[in-house]
């Protein structure tokens, strides 16, 4: 049967301004870093994908080493587009990053402008789109002077192939450089996306301030700690689960998972029941209470996960004595 998007899709969604730029993102986004590649089930990856949009998420978070294999995920994505979304892709916001290894050789990592638009345009072929609406660099690059980095997410907006520029995993000085040169090309930062929740806050210690200060947006990725601060490792480690699965590319391994760590999340769940909310959906909403944060990257298994994260949105609010609560457990 045709796909034909939910005519309430916006009713229940949040957005927020991305920094001072005209474009707005809904508070969730979707990330598709895990659970889209070769070894997942085509209808459930497009059934957590038209969940998402039905409810209003428009922004789909993609890079060009996502699967597994690398590469996977941009194809899922693209038939899905194909099949389902593309009478809507005005409605979307897509985007995509590079800065990984993706190819063998010299010029299938890091940070040259050889490497830059060569994975830009792989994307765009196996996605099946003319351009994404952000391209980012996924990582900083030791070795590649920034000026010619910068030069090539530049080059891709001034081609057409995206519309804007982003930065993935840059530190506050390192933004703030980047920042800074894209602005001076003529081509001003859109978005930076840094890894961010309870267990991992390093963005509080002046990359916020510097990514308010310069009027650009701020999406927090691997939100939920790579489903830690979920109920699913409460008793143990599911054998679906992305410990489970032992899956590549950084996901989260058994020994991350120790007992130590167990104990708090069994007192933030605690909190979050006395919430009237799942962990899940307050660690969400824990991040978004700050107005500096522009969206959140989901990264779902299951259609039913999408829904969950989004009833977030419905008590967002903490008193004092919450927040206390919370602090006190995650520095124990």
């Amino acid at each position: 049967m045709a796909y034909r998007a939910s005519e309430n899709r916006y009713q229940s969604m949040q957005y927020r301004r991305c920094g001072l730029s005209g474009v707005m993102l809904p508070a969730i986004s979707l990330g598709l870093w895990q659970n889209f590649g070769e070894v997942d089930t085509p209808a459930n990856c497009r059934d957590i994908v038209t969940t998402a949009f039905d409810n209003g998420i428009t922004h789909f978070d993609l890079a060009n080493n996502y699967g597994p294999p690398p590469g996977a995920a941009e194809l899922t994505f693209g038939r899905i587009l194909n099949d389902d979304l593309l009478p809507y892709r005005d409605e979307l916001i897509i985007s995509t990053k590079a800065g990984y290894k993706m190819w063998e050789g010299p010029y299938g990592d890091w940070g040259s402008k050889k490497y830059l638009m060569a994975s830009l345009n792989q994307s765009l072929k196996r996605m099946g789109l003319e351009y994404v609406d952000i391209f980012y660099h996924h990582r900083p690059d030791p070795n590649t002077p920034l000026e010619e980095t910068m030069s090539a997410l530049d080059l891709a907006v001034r081609q057409g192939k995206a519309l804007y520029a982003g930065i993935s995993n840059y530190g506050p000085n390192e933004a703030k450089a980047a920042i800074q040169m894209l602005k001076q090309m003529g081509t001003p930062c859109l978005i930076h996306q840094p890894k961010y929740s309870m267990f991992v806050r390093d963005v509080e210690h002046g990359l916020l301030d510097e990514l308010e200060n310069a009027g650009v947006g701020c999406i927090a990725f691997s939100t939920l700690a790579q489903g830690l601060l979920t109920n699913k490792y409460l008793d143990g480690i599911p054998a679906d689960s992305r410990a489970g699965r032992s899956l590549p590319n950084g996901a989260i391994t058994s020994d991350k998972i120790d007992a130590a760590t167990v104990d708090k999340v069994r007192e933030l769940n605690e909190v979050a029941i006395s919430r009237n909310q799942t962990l899940a959906q307050m660690a969400l909403a824990w991040i978004l209470k700050d107005s500096r944060i522009t969206s959140v990257i989901l990264g779902a298994s299951r259609p039913e996960q999408v829904t969950d994260a989004i009833a977030c949105l419905r008590n967002s609010d903490f008193d004092h004595d919450q927040l206390q609560r919370i602090e006190s457990i995650l520095a124990d």
